[in-house]
């Protein structure tokens, strides 16, 4: 075997290995930059960047009188309605176009085709419908499309129509609904968004579009708050885990959950302080190499403060924790969430998932912790994490699992 042949064989190997190392990681979400979009209905925004598909659904008859009927039920409202209600009628989609979709979508899925590939290439791959994972390729499919209409159903019915969300206190829509002047701003509404959509081809643009509008006008555009964090407040941590000597640690990280002041004008409440605390003694003591402090703007109602941030503020500018160790989740607004969210990081940023991590918490969270699952179970379908040693009063073990990347389509704030 000569030399040149010895070069070739080696760069061919190196170039192999360094293919392997850089594979895309299936759970980072494909976007093009409408955070808020791409976390609530996400099937619905691969449909908009996917060139094959897109020109699939736009070239469907059924779909194509779908597009004209939405779009021409707008118009109507524009013209005829005279209470507020009125309007998001004409835009939700009704029972019947779910199951007409749904019907398009079975008969235009062939194998090897644009919806096809989507499908097995991006969409089960992101366990973003996870909750379908045991159903055939095309019955997926059809669930995360229906999944996605509901969503947008129900972010309309929410800060539209004034539903109460899960969390009324903190979640609910910014105007007084039973006011004259509301039917104002939904007419307003109507028209600004019979201009972005009258140009469409795409059926459920009208009402995407509606639910997207809704979220805007209500300042409710936390999804997108911080992102895309990987490469702005959670970079340097990101760099850092490239690095890890993950044999070398107990624990892959260390879980801090927020807790909300009671009032608009404090940053960080002193419980919140008290749990940064307990967690920076403990990345002290060398058990994990990372702090990821999970909390969204929650307490209370719009509050301007974000729970992670300042956290990560506290952990940094006091507890002289470098920020290299420390993984923002911002998002979060409840204790479920802390914990569905971060096992998302988890996953997202390579940090290993067969290595238990360690919640820190106060011991009321603690004991409500140790017996949340029913809670889980009720609120998004599934438990997001597996628990194991409760080691004090204030640290329990506990291991990610892979269906918390699944979407949680009625919260519409913190949804993926």
């Amino acid at each position: 075997m000569n030399k040149f042949f010895l070069i070739l064989l080696c760069a061919a190997l190196c170039g192999n290995s360094y293919a392997q190392k850089v594979k895309p990681n299936p759970y980072l979400l494909k976007t093009t930059g409408d955070w808020v979009k791409t976390k609530n209905y996400y099937l619905l925004s691969l449909f908009e960047q996917d060139k094959e598909v897109n020109a699939l659904l736009k070239s469907d008859t059924a779909l194509a009188r779908l597009t004209l009927t939405k779009i021409q039920g707008l118009n109507n409202a524009i013209k005829d309605c005279k209470d507020a209600t009125c309007f998001t009628g004409q835009i939700k989609f009704s029972d019947d176009e779910i199951k007409t979709v749904s019907a398009r979508l079975t008969a235009l899925y062939k194998s090897n085709g644009p919806l096809d590939r989507l499908t097995k290439t991006v969409l089960i791959p992101s366990a973003t419908y996870s909750l379908y994972k045991n159903l055939s390729p095309a019955e997926q499919l059809v669930k995360a499309w229906e999944q996605d209409a509901a969503a947008v159903n129900y972010t309309i019915s929410v800060y539209a129509e004034g539903k109460k969300p899960n969390y009324p206190q903190i979640d609910s829509i910014s105007y007084n609904v039973k006011a004259k002047s509301y039917t104002t701003i939904m007419y307003d509404c109507a028209v600004v968004l019979a201009g972005d959509v009258k140009n469409t081809k795409l059926f459920f643009e009208p009402s995407l579009q509606a639910a997207l509008l809704y979220l805007q006008i209500n300042e409710r555009q936390d999804p997108a708050n911080y992102e895309p964090m990987a490469s702005t407040v959670n970079k340097a941590a990101v760099d850092k885990i490239k690095t890890i000597k993950w044999a070398s640690y107990p624990y892959s990280n260390i879980l801090v959950p927020g807790a909300g002041p009671d009032n608009l004008t404090t940053p960080l409440s002193g419980e919140g302080m008290l749990r940064c605390r307990l967690a920076a003694q403990q990345y002290n003591s060398g058990i994990a190499p990372l702090i990821m402090v999970s909390g969204g703007n929650v307490h209370p109602y719009k509050n301007k403060h974000n729970e992670a941030l300042e956290m990560k503020k506290y952990l940094i500018q006091t507890l002289r924790i470098p920020e290299s160790a420390i993984i923002m989740e911002p998002h979060a607004r409840h204790t479920t969430t802390n914990m569905r969210n971060c096992a998302r990081l988890i996953y997202r940023y390579g940090i290993p998932a067969d290595k238990p991590g360690i919640v820190i918490t106060d011991k009321a969270q603690t004991d409500f912790l140790m017996n949340m699952a029913p809670r889980c179970e009720k609120e998004l379908n599934y438990v997001p994490y597996k628990l194991s040693k409760r080691l004090s009063d204030t640290e329990v073990e506990y291991y990610p699992v892979e269906e918390a990347m699944q979407i949680d389509p009625d919260e519409p704030l913190d949804p993926r």
